[in-house]
């Protein structure tokens, strides 16, 4: 497993106790988020919907790679990874 941080956007740090990042030992993305999820009630289904997928208005990275590109929650992650949830911004 590799120890990677997950930064947490705003609207999620009720859910998570005020943290701005927690770190987690996960191989996939998916994986990271679900440990989170298992400790925080209410975090996972603001990020997940209940088909396994991010939620649409939700963009996950790992670096600076959107993981939409890449393998969506079964993106692996390296040691020391950084994981950032990045709610979209609408407006007009």
């Amino acid at each position: 497993m590799s120890n990677i941080t997950v930064r947490i956007p705003v609207p999620l740090r009720p859910f998570v106790g005020d943290a701005v990042a927690l770190d987690t030992e996960a191989e996939t993305v998916g994986a990271a988020l679900e440990q989170i999820g298992a400790s925080h009630p209410g975090f996972l289904q603001r990020v997940v919907v209940d088909a396994g997928e991010i939620r649409p208005y939700v963009n996950v990275f790992v670096g600076s790679h959107n993981v939409r590109s890449n393998s969506g929650l079964d993106t692996p992650l390296s040691e020391g990874d950084v994981v950032s949830i990045i709610p979209a911004v609408a407006g007009g």
